[in-house]
C-alpha cells in the first residue's frame, strides 16, 4: 500500500485519468472528491463488497438451477 500525506485542496492522480482530491478535514473524518471517466466505476468499499457478495450468490443460484435442470 502506498501511503501519502495530503492537505485540503491537494490531490493525487491515478492511472493518468483519475484524480482524488481532499475536500475537507474535520476531526477524524476526511471528505474526498473523485474525478474519473464515466466508464470507471467508483464505489465505497462496503458497497463494493455487497455488490460482489450479491453477484456471487446470484452466480451460485444460477449454477445450482442449471445443475438441477441437467439432472432432471
Amino acid at each position: 500500500m502506498l501511503a501519502l500525506s495530503r492537505k485540503k485542496n491537494e490531490a493525487i492522480i491515478v492511472n493518468n485519468n483519475i484524480e482524488i482530491t481532499i475536500l475537507e478535514v474535520k476531526g477524524d473524518q476526511v471528505k474526498i472528491g473523485v474525478t474519473a471517466p464515466k466508464e470507471v466505476p467508483v464505489y465505497r468499499k462496503e458497497v463494493y463488497v455487497q455488490i460482489q457478495e450479491a453477484n456471487q450468490e446470484a452466480a451460485n443460484a444460477e449454477g445450482m438451477a442449471g445443475l438441477k435442470n441437467l439432472l432432471g
